[in-house]
């Protein structure tokens, strides 16, 4: 559905997108994570044709340049950056949306009225956006981006401050585009997110893809060991804990459990199992990002 072959993009001295290559068949949840400043919105940018490539080239399902005003209906795009009118209500920002892809009398209405359903808000269709939540106007971004029933959905962090509600509903929604064979790049700091939705997670720094596979296998080859934590009784009766890094929780949760001797016995066991935090982490490094 999308493939991006050697992309490059610098702004200036600063190169945003540096050699990135990747290939997302339809039908897949793609994440793309990375770092404040590490080219996601760039990419995004770049896929969306907004943004002319340096050098490579971005091909959507059949050959498709996303830079061409036809293919671009293959595409449906919810920025971070709210891009609805909040002066119009609910309904009248997606007739508008709709209207510009073509669409018009009884089909856009019936359009309209689903998205609304779909995105919870029904019941304040006839509102002005600008009354809704931040939650609310969340979800009518991600209506008005899919208003066309577009094949290829970017969502470029879609749940940003959002409550737990709204949160859960566009995980919902993100499912049901899957279920129904669109393709979706998401891009998110929230780690949970991406393992929750994501079929494969690329993650990029500095322009550059650093790895690409499923999540069960990143965290496999990227994660690190995991950590028993064992919590004993201390001499002066305070708890304390000894953390065991082991390719092997099991074998150590078995050891303490049957331990006798001169040691003080464990009160308390826990496992730390690596995640995608991990990975990206050792990927990416801790250092602060602005």
């Amino acid at each position: 559905m999308l493939t991006l072959h050697n992309l490059r993009k610098a702004f200036g001295s600063v190169v945003a997108v540096d050699g990135l290559s990747l290939a997302i068949p339809r039908g897949e949840v793609f994440g793309l994570l990375g770092p404040n400043g590490a080219g996601k919105s760039t990419t995004i940018n770049m896929a969306v044709g907004l943004v002319a490539p340096d050098s490579g080239t971005v091909t959507l399902e059949g050959g498709h340049n996303p830079a061409q005003p036809l293919a671009r209906r293959m595409i449906g795009v919810c920025p971070q950056s709210l891009a609805i009118y909040e002066e119009l209500t609910g309904a009248e920002n997606l007739r508008f949306f709709g209207s510009m892809y073509g669409l018009a009398g009884p089909q856009l209405e019936s359009r309209v009225i689903e998205l609304l359903r779909l995105v919870g808000l029904s019941d304040r269709a006839s509102d002005r956006a600008r009354t809704y939540s931040g939650g609310m106007k969340r979800r009518l971004n991600l209506a008005a981006a899919i208003v066309h029933d577009p094949p290829l959905v970017m969502l470029d962090e879609p749940t940003v401050g959002v409550d737990p509600q709204s949160r859960n509903a566009l995980y919902d929604i993100v499912r049901g585009m899957r279920a129904s064979g669109r393709t979706v790049l998401y891009t998110t700091h929230y780690m949970e997110e991406a393992e929750r939705l994501c079929d494969r997670v690329g993650i990029i720094d500095r322009g550059k893809l650093l790895a690409l596979d499923t999540v069960d296998r990143l965290i496999a080859a990227h994660g690190g060991t995991s950590v028993v934590i064992v919590q004993r009784e201390g001499t002066d009766g305070v708890p304390n804990e000894e953390r065991i890094p082991t390719a092997d929780p099991v074998a150590i949760v078995s050891r303490e459990l049957a331990a006798t001797g001169s040691r003080a016995p464990a009160r308390g066991l826990r496992i730390e199992r690596p995640d995608l935090e991990a990975v990206f982490l050792n990927l990416t490094g801790r250092t602060l990002r602005d």
